[in-house]
């Protein structure tokens, strides 16, 4: 999870346009296939990425150097997708968006991962961010618990629920399908 220069992201930070448009330029392609993981959906993704965009350019000066700059940016993307969700922007079928987008951006050719992520989306919201996250975005436990706001216990936790959960999802399409 490694991130843009610091020098870069501390000259973006006090204002410089040159900086926080090269910033921009480094990051889009991380924000996008973030954005993409949550939405299953491109045009839906490229929506949260230039939220994103906009976002970053009114909160940069508030990045304090804490934590890592691209913790802090996946939970600016979580916080839009999330805000653009309860807007109701997105109302197309998610499991049928995912099969569709699996199979043109990122050529699954396997269909059980098609199956699994499929399940995935059908897990309660925390519980599909941290497999995200863990999984998918390969953070450790303690990087997902910074960038959801929560415990790193508690994200060992929806872990645990999550696998029980996908289990049953996916011994029930076996068994049924």
């Amino acid at each position: 999870m490694d991130g843009p220069p610091p020098e870069l992201i501390a000259s973006a930070v006090e204002g410089n346009r040159e900086s926080f448009a090269r910033l921009i330029e480094l990051q889009y392609d991380f924000i996008l296939k973030a954005a993409w993981k949550w939405t299953r959906h491109q045009a839906d993704a490229e929506d949260v990425a230039q939220e994103v965009c906009i976002r970053l350019g009114r909160s940069i000066s508030q990045f304090k150097g804490q934590g890592r700059f691209t913790t802090w940016l996946y939970a600016l993307v979580l916080n839009v997708v999330r805000d653009l969700a309860r807007k109701g922007r997105r109302e197309r079928d998610k499991g049928l968006a995912w099969k569709a987008e699996a199979s043109v951006s990122t050529r699954v050719e396997d269909e059980s991962a098609v199956e699994l992520w499929d399940a995935v989306d059908q897990l309660p919201e925390k519980q599909r961010d941290v497999v995200i996250l863990v999984y998918s975005e390969g953070l450790t436990h303690a990087q997902t618990a910074d960038v959801l706001g929560l415990a790193e216990t508690t994200v060992s936790w929806h872990l645990h629920e999550a696998r029980k959960t996908l289990k049953s999802l996916l011994t029930r399409e076996t068994s049924h399908g």
